[in-house]
């Protein structure tokens, strides 16, 4: 197998964690300080709403189609466009509104989308209305399937190893999780089922590296138990070091390249992902 590090490498990653330590508890805080005290910014899934999806002929600016939210009192409306074309243009629409007034909202952006690019050839494709109580019911959806998720991880590693591996596979998820939604928090991204996804996948793939890493450890044991745990640890962080870099480096490029590359539709879904990738693999190997 390739090394971009030497098999012979030895860092301390024990001596560092009095430092680790400090810096996670530090995002740790700061993340859940984000989460319940600004909030998680909610979209349609979550929270209620319309979403309409319209295709137009010619190429039509979102800032025209905000402009005519704003004139009929759905400035708070977002935008945003799907893929790219030099010919044609396609928008996902959101809105907010509660149960009462929900159908009505959707037809007067609907009608307004049809009136004022007659022109443009406003093709309304898709509309999706979630009420309130439905969008409540997913959030707690959403919430129990991580629990699961992180439960199933917990009894496979408790069975597969041994259950006093558990406890710190299931807190370094947790860690990669919370400071995930800590920074969609600070930076006021939209929280969607897309980004449910993208946790549950980063809660996978986290639990891979520590997994890998575990798997190391408990070798190490079984051929010397008198060795200090300290030693295996270090051990085994330092042997599959080389693997863990090139893993999470080449996933990380293809997570950057659909971030950036992919479209809007996609764009927080990979940053989810991007962020759990680096944030992951510094919570596996410290």
């Amino acid at each position: 197998m390739l090394e971009i590090i030497p098999s012979t490498v030895n860092i301390n990653f024990v001596s560092k964690f009095k430092f680790t330590v400090i810096l996670s508890l530090v995002m740790l805080l700061a993340s859940l300080f984000l989460i319940f005290g600004k909030g998680l910014n909610y979209g349609v899934d979550f929270r209620g709403g319309a979403e309409i999806q319209v295709k137009f002929n010619t190429i039509v600016e979102a800032g025209r189609l905000r402009d005519v939210f704003d004139s009929i009192g759905h400035g708070s409306a977002v935008v945003q466009s799907i893929g790219s074309s030099t010919t044609q243009s396609e928008f996902l629409v959101r809105v907010q509104a509660n149960e009462k007034n929900l159908n009505e909202v959707t037809t007067a952006i609907s009608h307004a989308l049809e009136e004022s690019f007659t022109s443009e050839g406003a093709d309304i494709r898709r509309t999706d209305i979630v009420g309130p109580k439905a969008g409540a019911e997913l959030r707690s959806s959403g919430v129990k399937a991580m629990f699961y998720a992180v439960l199933a991880i917990m009894i496979y590693i408790g069975l597969r190893f041994d259950f006093k591996y558990s406890p710190g596979a299931i807190l370094a998820l947790m860690h990669d999780v919370i400071i995930v939604l800590g920074v969609f928090a600070l930076f006021d991204i939209e929280f969607t089922l897309q980004i449910v996804a993208a946790l549950l996948a980063v809660i996978g793939y986290s639990v891979n590296d520590t997994v890998v890493i575990y798997d190391r450890v408990r070798d190490h044991e079984a051929i010397a138990p008198s060795t200090p745990l300290v030693h295996h640890i270090n051990q085994s962080a330092n042997e599959t070091l080389s693997r863990t870099l090139f893993t999470a480096g080449t996933t990380l490029i293809v997570s950057l390249a659909m971030y950036f590359f992919g479209g809007e539709s996609i764009e927080e879904f990979f940053l989810a992902i991007s962020l759990g990738i680096v944030i992951g693999t510094y919570s596996s190997m410290f």
